[in-house]
């Protein structure tokens, strides 16, 4: 299915999510601030309830407990507060200690760092091989366009050493490490100079877990170390997945540099992040787990709005899909998840030797694309 949307049909798709947006904005108030509020003080009692009942002498069941506890506080921590507080959804509240300027998360990756990684280059670059590096992290193939090569065989085996240690490898690309290596560049001062700040976090956040907790544990420290190894590890499986799921399924579209305007309208850039993300449907509980990064379509569209509007917005983006006759990409977790596995699969070998799962030829529209200018 080929998508031809003419230019008039493109400004008023991009009216009609300019209108949804500025609903939100109008609405946003006391019950939004009330929200992250409340989910800040449940997200630190669980990690002080948590770490609780991993100190001293425990039962099984206490470790258990405890460790589902912190692992809880983790996933909020970097999913629904800290990566929504660091995108400014919350800075209209105007309130120091929620604020995307003063916010330190519970990541290896310093704040600032993320933030110029993610916020000004992964968003205003979606999807753009080369350019996004949330788009296979700038290790794997991302899409058949790209020449294969026999490395690309291990690229199943890097995607999940990639999820165990997910919150370092973020921190690597956030420094742009593997270009550097890639590239053999030579590190700038300025660069030597980041790499020391993201240095001192990975060793607070190590010694916090790896050495602090367990040493107040007294005898039980290698119960707590264990608990504490095991928060991290489902934290990062979790957190790897639900974003593999927003990128990297089926049916989510790769841009090339230079099939890409730099004149972009609204509504192309609209067009581009709708065609880029994919959803995972659910209940609430799954949307607040992933940071309602769940409606991942909602937050590349919006991502300066409050996470907890998504789900409220999101039958109104959705009709927006229809009335333009654009596949509004959502599934199952379980079904998002294997999806983006198989591509991960499919594009490590040769084009052709694994068939591709809902195929659709995008590429007529894909040419009217352009990215928006700094």
């Amino acid at each position: 299915m080929s998508i031809t949307l003419t230019s008039g049909e493109l400004e008023l798709l991009g009216k009609e999510l300019d209108t949804i947006r500025q609903d939100v904005l109008d609405d946003r108030g006391a019950r939004d601030a009330a929200y992250i509020r409340r989910l800040v003080r449940v997200q630190r009692g669980l990690e002080l309830g948590g770490r609780a009942m991993l100190m001293g002498r425990r039962s099984r069941t206490s470790w258990l407990l405890g460790t589902a506890a912190l692992t809880v506080a983790k996933v909020l921590d970097n999913m629904e507060i800290g990566h929504n507080v660091l995108h400014g959804q919350w800075d209209w509240m105007r309130d120091p200690k929620i604020h995307s300027s003063t916010w330190e998360w519970d990541h290896v990756t310093p704040a600032a760092q993320w933030k110029r990684a993610h916020n000004d280059t992964h968003h205003r670059f979606t999807n753009i091989i080369g350019q996004d590096n949330d788009l296979g992290y700038g290790i794997m193939r991302v899409d058949e366009a790209q020449p294969w090569q026999p490395r690309y065989l291990a690229q199943p085996a890097w995607n999940f050493v990639t999820a165990c240690i997910f919150e370092y490898g973020i921190a690597m690309f956030d420094l742009d490490l593997g270009d550097h290596i890639r590239d053999k560049r030579t590190m700038t001062p300025e660069k030597k100079a980041e790499v020391r700040v993201a240095l001192v976090k990975a060793r607070k956040q190590l010694t916090k877990d790896f050495v602090f907790y367990p040493a107040l544990s007294g005898r039980a420290w290698k119960s707590t170390l264990a608990a504490n190894a095991t928060a991290n590890l489902l934290r990062n499986l979790w957190s790897h997945s639900v974003i593999m799921c927003g990128h990297f399924p089926e049916g989510v579209q790769a841009f090339e540099q230079e099939s890409l305007d730099r004149n972009e309208t609204r509504g192309q850039w609209y067009l581009r992040q709708m065609l880029g993300s994919a959803n995972i449907s659910g209940p609430r509980s799954l949307h607040l787990m992933t940071g309602n990064l769940s409606h991942q379509i909602e937050h590349h569209i919006f991502p300066d709005l409050p996470s907890n509007r998504y789900f409220e917005i999101a039958p109104r983006v959705r009709a927006v899909f229809d009335r333009f006759d654009l596949t509004y990409n959502s599934r199952p977790l379980v079904r998002q998840v294997a999806s983006a596995w198989h591509k991960v699969v499919r594009l490590s070998l040769p084009n052709g030797w694994l068939a591709e799962t809902n195929r659709r030829n995008l590429l007529p529209q894909l040419r009217r694309l352009t990215v928006r200018p700094a």
